[in-house]
């Protein structure tokens, strides 16, 4: 099964980057969305999320708002 992990970013995002760095330190592919240069995806993201901040991760449908490293870590177990 192909996983689909996608990251709504904003350039500036602190936590944004963390994610991306943790997932990068696990060699975790990943698309990541700047929901500031993609209207679309940033109204994607906030029907998914119901949320305006970033980051929030899609992982299989599953979504987490915030550098939420648990929730991260238990989808990714569902992933493996």
């Amino acid at each position: 099964m192909k996983s689909k992990i996608r990251i709504f970013t904003s350039p500036y995002c602190i936590w944004c980057n963390r994610t991306k760095e943790y997932l990068d330190s696990l060699k975790i592919k990943y698309e990541e969305i700047d929901v500031t240069k993609n209207k679309k995806a940033a109204n994607e993201m906030i029907e998914l999320s119901g949320q305006v901040g970033v980051p929030v991760i899609d992982i299989n449908g599953n979504i987490i708002v915030g550098f939420d490293k648990e929730a991260i870590d238990k989808q990714l177990k569902k992933l493996a």
